[in-house]
C-alpha cells in the first residue's frame, strides 16, 4: 500500500493543549484553561522579578512600576493583544473545534491516514468475500434460509460473547489487539479460498469459517470502533466515524462488482483468496503508525465486576440505552439485505450474479452519499436518528412492493443513504456521550445489539422469505424498523420532558421537540 500520503504530507502543526497534548481530556478537565493559567503565572513572576530589579537601581522607575500605565488602545488596523486566562482557553477550544470541521479533516492526522488506507483495501476484500459467500451458499443449497443461517453463524459470537470482548478491549492496548485480529481474519479468508479452489468446499465448511470469523470480530469490532478516538482525539471523532463509514461504503461500491465478475469468469475461490491477502494492508498500516502521536486514554485495570459495571453505566443513561435499543431492532430486522437481494434476484426478477452485484453497488452508492453528508454535519442529534429510522423503514416497505426491477433498483440508493445515516448517527452519538474508560464496553454492547441480533433476525426473515415470498419478507423487516423508531422516539421525548410542536416557521411547516416544563437538560440537548 502507498505510504507517501501518510508520511510526507502530514502538516506540521503547533500542539493544541485541548486536543494534542498527548492525552484525551476526561470530562470535567479543562486542559486548555490549566495551560493558560500556568502561562499567566509564569509571566507574572518574570514581570515581578524585572520590576524589583529596576526599582533597586532607579527609585523613580520603581515608582513608575508601582503605578503602571493603562494599556494603550490598539492603533487602527492593528490586531488586539491576545487575552489571557479563560478567554484564551475559550479561543483555544474554538480553534480545536474548527480542526474537526470539514468533510475530510480527520485525514490530516498521519496515523488515521494509515488506518484509513489499509481499511480501504481490506474492506474491499471483505465485501468481495461477503457477496461470494452468499452466492456460494445459495448455489450449493438453493435455499434463502441457508444464506440466513450462514449470516447468523457469523454474528452469533457477537451475541454470545460481545460484552466480554469489550472488557478485553478496555483492558489491553487496542493497536496490538487489532494486529492479532486482522491477521486471524486474513487466515480465515485464505482457508476458505483453498477449500473452494481445490473443489472440496461443502456448506458446513462455510458455516464453520463464518462462525470463526464471528469469534474474531468479538474483539476486532469494539477495538476498531474505540481505537478511532485514540488516533484523532475527541474533536475529530464524529468526522472520523463518518469517514470510516464512507470508507466501508466506498469498498462496497467496488467489492460486489469485482466479486460478480470473478464469480462469472474464474470462480468464487479467487475472490476468497484476494480477500485473505487484503488484510496485509491494515496490518502494514498499524505497524507503520507512530505510537507517540496516539492520544493516550486510561485503560481499565483488571478486576471483578467490569462487565456489570458497563451494563449499569449504560442502563443509567437514556441517551445511550435507547439509541442502542433502536439500532438493535433495525440491525436485527431491517438490515437483512443478503437474504432479500439474493431472493429478489433469483425468484422475482430472475437475474444472475452480475445483476446481484449491481444491486449491492447501487445500495453502496447511496450509503457512500449518506456517509459523506454525515461527515459534513457538525453535530449529532437523536432527533436525526429517530427520523432517519422512520424513513428507512418506510422506504423498505415501498421497495418491497415495487412492481418493476428498475424501480426496485433505484429505491436501493435512498435506502442505503438513510440506513447509513441511522448507523452513523447512533454510533457517533453513543461514542461522544461515553467516558473514554468505558468506551470499549459500551461499543461492544452497541455492536452486540446491532450485529448480534442477526442470528435471530436472519433465520426468521429467511424463513418468512422462503415461505411467503421475498416481498413479504422485505416488507416485514421495514415495518418492524418503522414501528421501533416511532416507539423509541416517543420514549426519548418523554424521558427528556419534551413534547412535539407542529407549526409554521417563515411560511414553512415546522415539526420540532420543545421542553414541557419537566425537561432534563442533557436529554434536551441530545434530542
Amino acid at each position: 500500500m502507498s505510504t507517501g500520503s501518510g508520511a510526507d504530507s502530514a502538516p506540521v502543526r503547533k500542539p493544541d493543549t485541548d486536543t494534542e497534548a498527548g492525552t484525551a481530556p476526561m470530562r470535567g478537565t479543562d486542559t486548555g484553561s490549566s495551560a493558560g493559567e500556568a502561562t499567566c503565572a509564569s509571566a507574572d513572576a518574570d514581570a515581578a522579578a524585572t520590576a524589583a530589579s529596576a526599582s533597586a537601581s532607579d527609585p523613580a522607575r520603581g515608582d513608575r512600576a508601582e503605578h503602571p500605565r493603562a494599556p494603550r488602545k490598539p492603533r487602527k488596523g492593528s490586531l488586539p493583544e491576545a487575552p489571557d486566562g479563560p478567554t484564551a482557553s475559550a479561543k483555544a477550544k474554538k480553534r480545536a473545534k474548527k480542526q474537526g470541521k470539514g468533510t475530510f479533516s480527520s485525514l490530516g492526522v498521519r496515523n488515521y491516514r494509515l488506518f484509513f488506507t489499509g481499511a480501504i483495501v481490506s474492506n474491499t476484500g471483505t465485501w468481495m468475500a461477503r457477496i461470494t459467500q452468499d452466492w456460494l451458499v445459495l448455489s450449493i443449497t438453493g435455499s434463502s434460509a441457508a444464506v440466513g443461517i450462514t449470516t447468523a453463524l457469523q454474528f452469533l459470537p457477537m451475541l454470545l460473547f460481545g460484552l466480554y470482548g469489550g472488557v478485553l478491549v478496555d483492558r489491553y492496548p487496542k493497536r496490538r489487539i487489532l494486529l492479532v485480529s486482522q491477521a486471524a481474519l486474513g487466515l480465515c479468508g485464505t482457508t476458505l479460498a483453498v477449500l473452494t479452489l481445490t473443489g472440496n468446499v461443502q456448506v458446513w465448511h462455510v458455516y464453520l469459517i463464518a462462525f470463526l470469523l464471528g469469534m474474531v470480530t468479538v474483539v476486532d469490532n469494539p477495538a476498531r470502533q474505540s481505537f478511532v478516538s485514540e488516533m484523532v482525539g475527541p474533536d475529530r471523532l464524529r468526522n472520523a466515524v463518518s469517514l470510516n463509514s464512507a470508507n466501508f461504503q466506498s469498498a462496497r461500491l467496488v467489492g460486489p462488482a469485482v466479486a460478480g465478475v470473478l464469480i462469472a469468469t474464474v470462480g468464487s475461490g479467487w475472490a476468497f483468496l484476494l480477500n485473505g491477502l487484503s488484510f496485509l494492508a491494515p496490518i502494514a498500516g498499524l505497524l507503520m503508525m507512530r505510537t507517540s502521536e496516539l492520544h493516550k486514554v486510561e485503560r481499565a485495570p483488571r478486576g471483578k465486576g467490569q462487565l456489570r459495571e458497563g451494563l449499569r453505566y449504560v442502563a443509567g443513561r437514556p441517551d445511550l440505552i435507547w439509541p442502542i435499543v433502536l439500532v438493535g431492532f433495525i440491525g436485527t430486522f431491517g438490515f437483512n439485505f443478503p437474504i432479500w437481494l439474493t431472493a429478489f434476484s433469483e425468484k422475482i426478477f430472475h437475474v444472475g450474479a452480475g445483476t446481484y452485484g449491481f444491486l449491492n453497488t447501487l445500495m453502496a452508492a447511496g450509503s457512500l452519499a449518506g456517509a459523506l453528508l454525515a461527515a459534513r454535519r457538525g453535530s449529532t442529534r437523536l432527533r436525526m436518528l429517530v427520523i432517519a429510522a422512520v424513513v428507512f423503514g418506510a422506504l423498505e416497505i415501498v421497495a418491497a412492493l415495487s412492481p418493476s426491477f428498475w424501480l426496485f433498483a433505484l429505491l436501493l440508493v435512498p435506502i442505503g443513504m438513510i440506513g447509513l445515516t441511522v448507523n452513523i448517527s447512533a454510533n457517533s452519538a453513543v461514542q461522544m456521550a461515553t467516558d473514554p474508560i468505558m468506551r470499549g464496553r459500551v461499543m461492544s454492547l452497541y455492536m452486540m445489539v446491532f450485529a448480534g441480533g442477526t442470528p435471530i433476525g436472519a433465520p426468521l426473515l429467511g424463513w418468512v422469505t422462503d415461505s411467503f415470498g421475498p416481498r413479504i419478507g422485505f416488507a416485514a423487516g421495514g415495518l418492524v424498523s418503522l414501528l421501533a423508531a416511532a416507539v423509541i422516539g416517543t420514549i426519548l421525548a418523554r424521558a427528556g420532558g419534551l413534547k412535539l410542536a407542529v407549526g409554521w416557521n417563515h411560511g414553512h411547516p415546522s415539526v420540532r421537540f420543545v421542553p414541557n416544563g419537566r425537561s432534563r437538560p442533557e436529554l434536551v440537548t441530545a434530542v
